[in-house]
């Protein structure tokens, strides 16, 4: 036998394996996707009314100005033209389209990163005119004026996730990257991309959800969230973590940590290295994080107010009652800091004064500008989320997820995507993006309070919200502040925050404005010396007038925010262990809510 028959025997060795295994991928396809509950249409994509207003505006548009259309559209024909005989000449003649790095006047594309795509005519047209059709799109859609500007920035939000859907780099026929590693591998990664894209569909019960993250790399409590502490309290809405003190003494005064449910808490003790609440307890105070159960449709009825009941007032009953104190310090993340403002609200009508002061990371109460939730945020959206929840009990984490995914696509979907399915390359092992993928659900009554009490009504800073028979108004929050927000954060903007911040009570009111976003900007230990962070204590004037007036500091803020904690964190006494007699430790950190999965028990 020849070495080139020996070859071709290999290689077809090779492609009826792929093919055995091909067509046991299919049948588990098949099997998965009977198993999708999909999310109510309505939360696919925008009323009709939007397109159908948009279509009309150019038209009129048309009518009343045609010389402008035709422009454009001869405009858009004869590059498009152009660009294909170009194409043809270059294929005749066998010549490259362009050497690669001679790019014409257009702005680098990472997803363009291939040679092939300035050196293939066939690639090179491809990209051109998927990059004409791009102009042009973002061209009509600039050019649609008379509609409101909620719905203007919808239009462009939506026109935006259209043109980077399309992106040729999406589909196996015009991916250089996808093609030439399915050469190499003899097919190889496209059997490996299928058995991911099943993998996936399998975990979410038939919805594509691209895994961001080796998910066997991670066990919680093993090699994340690994921080010494024990359950000293449980109910239906959380439990409550005491963790272990790391010095001889602590501060008198308990410090009561609450993260956002709508992610799990470990975010804030992924490592050792980069762990605020390792850090937290090395300072010298007890401290008590909450860890919120992940819900499913047996608690459906669960609404803003069980939270401040059952979840923050309860935990500060608790933690006080196990540290023997008056009062405690309270931290609210992101949601758990806009609904830890309403809780003090709620307080200050009760005269309750446990909590001495309070600490806001990324929080927002101001929602007058919806930032790039707006399209989102408009009726269409949630009345489809009401008949969602109406009919899960739950707004599911998948769609959350795909929510925040679609504000940066190309980065949080796509490429994962095609690296995962197209190139058969696993994702990697990261913490991060772990933390980011292990979501959990929302209670569909307190989704449904939260969208309509506070981000389209913006009750809390107008009108006041009612919540547990009280009218709760940000003006009542009047003990010692601080407000940590971050200064590239798309979530919570630092210039939204400022703004609610401003409305509170308080005479003794710290605003601080982190390098970096949403996460990053929050999780900058010190030792990193990584970000830096900007002060002015002067909160009178405008977002821009603050930061023009703020002085920069290198590092971490997390320093300062401990000298301001510790003067109001009382005396030193000896280190507490986790819980009492009448709290004793129920399981040891991170307990069992967090490692709850947002789709056990959710179909």
């Amino acid at each position: 036998m020849t070495t080139q028959e020996g070859a071709m025997g290999e290689n077809l060795e090779k492609m009826n394996a792929n093919l055995e295994r091909v067509e046991e991928l299919s049948q588990r396809l098949i099997e998965a996707l009977s198993k999708k509950n999909p999310a109510n249409a309505a939360l696919s994509g925008p009323s009709q009314d939007l397109f159908a207003k948009a279509a009309m505006s150019y038209w009129s548009e048309a009518l009343e100005n045609p010389g402008r259309i035709y422009e454009q559209q001869l405009e858009y024909w004869g590059k498009s033209v152009r660009h294909f005989m170009d194409s043809q000449q270059m294929l005749l003649k066998g010549e490259h389209a362009q050497a690669p790095g001679e790019a014409k006047d257009r702005l680098k594309d990472k997803r363009f990163s291939n040679p092939m795509w300035d050196t293939n005519p066939y690639f090179n047209l491809v990209r051109e005119q998927y990059q004409l059709n791009a102009e042009a799109i973002a061209q009509a859609v600039a050019d649609v004026d008379d509609l409101a500007p909620k719905e203007k920035r919808r239009l462009e939000y939506f026109s935006q996730q259209i043109i980077d859907m399309m992106s040729p780099t999406n589909f196996l026929g015009t991916n250089p990257d996808a093609l030439e590693r399915a050469v190499e591998t003899d097919g190889e990664s496209l059997v490996k991309g299928l058995e991911n894209l099943v993998a996936d569909l399998e975990a979410n019960n038939g919805e594509m959800v691209v895994r961001l993250a080796d998910e066997s790399a991670f066990k919680i409590g093993e090699n994340i969230a690994t921080t010494p502490g024990e359950v000293v309290y449980r109910n239906d809405v959380m439990e409550l973590i005491q963790y272990a003190p790391t010095t001889d003494e602590v501060h008198e005064i308990p410090l009561v940590i609450f993260p956002p449910w709508i992610n799990k808490f470990y975010i804030l003790d992924l490592k050792e290295q980069n762990s605020l609440i390792k850090w937290i307890t090395d300072q010298g105070y007890t401290l008590f994080v909450v860890s919120w159960f992940n819900p499913d449709a047996s608690h459906a009825h669960i609404g803003m107010g069980d939270y401040i009941e059952q979840g923050f007032l309860t935990a500060v009953r608790e933690a006080r009652a196990i540290a023997g104190t008056k009062q405690v310090n309270a931290v609210g993340y992101c949601i758990a800091g806009t609904t830890l403002h309403m809780t003090l609200s709620l307080m200050a009508k009760r005269k309750d004064t446990s909590i001495k002061s309070a600490t806001f990371f990324t929080a927002l109460t101001d929602f007058s500008e919806q930032g790039e939730f707006t399209p989102f945020l408009q009726d269409d959206f949630i009345d489809g989320i009401e008949e969602e929840v109406a009919e899960q009990g739950v707004l599911r984490a998948f769609i959350l997820g795909r929510t925040m995914s679609f504000l940066r696509s190309n980065d949080l979907i796509y490429q994962p995507a095609i690296k995962s399915y197209m190139l058969g390359e696993q994702p990697p092992a990261f913490d991060l993006l772990y933390w980011n993928g292990d979501g959990a659900n929302l209670p569909g009554a307190m989704a449904v309070e939260y969208l309509r009490n506070l981000c389209q009504r913006n009750a809390f800073v107008t009108d006041g919200i009612n919540v547990l028979g009280e009218k709760l108004h940000i003006s009542d929050v009047k003990v010692p502040l601080m407000s940590i927000t971050c200064q590239t954060d798309h979530i919570a903007p630092w210039k939204d925050c400022y703004r609610g911040f401003q409305q509170t009570g308080a005479k003794d009111r710290t605003f601080i404005v982190s390098e970096s976003g949403h996460i990053a900007g929050i999780v900058n230990p010190p030792s990193k010396k990584k970000y830096g962070h900007y002060t002015n204590a002067d909160i009178k004037g405008t977002p821009d007038e603050w930061l023009d007036g703020a002085k920069r500091h290198d590092g971490s803020w997390w320093p300062r925010w401990e000298a301001w904690l510790r003067k109001r964190s009382g005396k030193k006494v000896a280190a507490r262990q986790p819980g009492d007699s009448d709290h004793p430790p129920i399981c040891p950190a991170p307990g069992t809510y967090v490692t709850r999965k947002a789709n056990e028990g959710v179909s």
